[in-house]
């Protein structure tokens, strides 16, 4: 588990005690391409094939799976540097529009050089299983007792996937909320799931990248914990993807394409 025990003080009630805490890992991991250094995201040192895979996709290096020939993980003092080699033609685009990038856990566009670089239109979603309220309020429970990392450190995020039938099926946790949607992504990726048939939860707010992630990789349906913003909600209605917010409770807030809601417990496919 990517966590380290750190010595503490405790502060309960006027008493000052020494305590071990658990605490989430967070490292420096440099992506490299065909020998390349493209990008240094800070994020959980676990699932990292899932997250270069994820990242590769959702930030358009790569179309498919496929295209990434090798991934091999170098552990170093300083950090962790993941190599991976694609097809060639990816690496002659990637050249191209290659950009620096230095990545942080709370911001998706950092480095980006130019206003195109930020507003990628996907293509709209026009597929898509619907799911109902009380069972995305089911499913948020699940999710939030299935946080290991979570419940251990109380410092990171998780993506959890919801498959066409209703059952949460996948969750990836990470320091960074646009860091455990990759790994997400690039876990349904690896094992050959459509993504365009469920829906994407997430333990944090809905930003603009996120949106763009879900629907770069082709899922229809986002639901968030937290609040979206006003660039994540006008991305959702042009992609045609259901943007949900603050599933909270027995409440939530649904801000695009709500023909994809039942009002009905039941989940139709």
């Amino acid at each position: 588990m990517p966590c380290s025990p750190c010595l503490t003080r405790t502060w309960d009630n006027g008493n000052l005690s020494a305590a071990t805490d658990q605490v989430a890992d967070e490292v420096p991991v440099a992506l490299e391409y065909n020998g390349i250094s493209h990008a240094v995201m800070l994020a959980s040192p676990d699932c990292l094939e899932d997250f270069v895979t994820g990242f590769s996709l959702t930030e358009g290096i790569v179309s498919t799976p496929q295209e990434i020939r090798d991934i091999q993980v170098d552990q170093g003092e300083k950090g962790i540097t993941v190599k991976l080699e694609i097809a060639p033609a990816c690496f002659f685009k990637l050249k191209e529009k290659r950009r620096t990038l230095a990545g942080r856990t709370g911001c998706g566009l950092c480095g980006a050089e130019s206003l195109e670089q930020v507003y990628r239109q996907p293509a709209p979603l026009t597929t898509g299983s619907r799911f109902s309220a009380p069972l995305l309020h089911q499913a948020f429970r699940q999710l939030k007792s299935s946080q290991i990392l979570m419940q251990h450190t109380g410092a990171t995020h998780a993506a959890g996937w919801l498959n066409p039938e209703g059952q949460l099926v996948m969750i990836r946790e990470d320091v960074g909320r646009h860091n455990a949607l990759d790994k997400l992504i690039g876990a349904l990726a690896r094992g050959g799931i459509d993504g365009a048939g469920g829906a994407v939860l997430v333990t944090s707010r809905a930003s603009y990248e996120m949106v763009l992630k879900s629907a770069a990789a082709g899922i229809g349906f986002l639901a968030a914990l937290s609040a979206p913003t006003s660039l994540a909600i006008r991305l959702a209605e042009s992609a045609q993807l259901t943007l949900v917010g603050f599933v909270r409770g027995q409440r939530m807030n649904i801000y695009t394409h709500p023909e994809r809601l039942n009002r009905t417990s039941e989940s139709d496919s």
